[in-house]
């Protein structure tokens, strides 16, 4: 069975592993896009940007994910609400084990949050106001918890990293397309776009986003189930965790300023009910509520039965 433990490394792998292959995404992009124009240094721009981009995702993506979210940081010395959620986080983290991340909060009613950041001594929780709003002390508990678990498991890494570069890949890919739409500099009398690699290189730059996202879903599901799990054992409450699930689960409206780029980072879809029952629903980047909440009382169920 899978652990906080066993899975930190293999979480370590899979970021290189992906961060790899966006590499590879990329360099394909730029190495068609010089063929295309006849322009070596396409390729060499390509090259280097998705080095930096790389570099800086490691750095920058968990700054990148905030902004994008509007997460402001809170005033500790401020607001009882304030401090009341820093006297549980930092409770949490004793009883994890973990340094006592950052904490930030969004405006927004719907009730979600996430887990950001490099590793353990450089992370941060963002939760929106609406889930202060709506939940009691075991509920808040369960949630907080659950994204301490993704920072145990080192799971923020993986998630914050594919933030910056599935972005990075959708927007040379809008770039290159906007070029060919408009003509580009390429010389109309080159013969270059009857190429038989041209056509394969112009279709996998036009699916490339498409191959981006599906990279981002390659990010397993099974980490929430992981995550929820070992947010249970923290709290030892799971029901505090389920009850949160539920309540969630029953806010179909979307978050103000939700995003394809961050969505995986939540704690549920920030889209909606709504939109899982749409278009979104192909491209669910987390286990239906219903099955994680079944995971959760499961476990309890099992639990007491050897108890008893």
């Amino acid at each position: 069975m899978a652990t906080l433990y066993t899975e930190q490394s293999k979480n370590i792998s899979k970021t290189y592993f992906f961060m790899g292959v966006f590499l590879a995404v990329i360099v394909a992009i730029g190495y068609f896009a010089s063929y295309y124009y006849g322009n070596a240094g396409i390729l060499y721009i390509a090259v280097i940007f998705s080095v930096v981009m790389n570099i800086s995702g490691y750095w920058f993506a968990d700054k990148i994910a905030l902004s994008v979210s509007r997460a402001v940081p809170i005033d500790p010395d401020g607001n009882s609400n304030d401090k009341e959620l820093k006297r549980i986080v930092e409770n949490l983290a004793i009883t994890a084990g973990l340094p006592t991340p950052r904490i930030y909060i969004i405006n927004d009613p719907a009730p979600n949050a996430f887990a950001t950041g490099r590793d353990k001594n450089h992370a941060a929780i963002a939760v929106t106001s609406g889930l202060l709003g709506m939940m009691d002390r075991s509920e808040l508990e369960g949630v907080l918890a659950h994204e301490m678990s993704h920072i145990g498991n080192r799971d923020i890494l993986l998630s914050t990293v594919v933030v910056v570069l599935v972005g990075v890949v959708t927007i040379i890919s809008d770039i290159f397309t906007r070029g060919m739409m408009f003509g580009g500099n390429r010389n109309r009398d080159d013969d270059r776009g009857g190429n038989p690699l041209v056509i394969v290189g112009i279709i996998f730059i036009l699916l490339s986003p498409i191959i981006a996202t599906l990279i981002q879903l390659a990010i397993s599901r099974r980490r929430e189930f992981l995550a929820d799990a070992t947010g249970a054992l923290i709290t030892r409450y799971p029901e505090g965790l389920a009850s949160a699930l539920r309540k969630i689960g029953g806010y179909s409206r979307p978050m103000q300023h939700a995003s394809d780029a961050t969505a995986h980072l939540f704690i549920s879809n920030p889209f909606g009910v709504r939109a899982v029952q749409g278009i979104h629903k192909l491209f669910m980047t987390h286990p239906p509520i219903e099955e994680r909440i079944e995971a959760l009382m499961g476990d309890k169920a099992n639990e007491n039965k050897i108890n008893n």
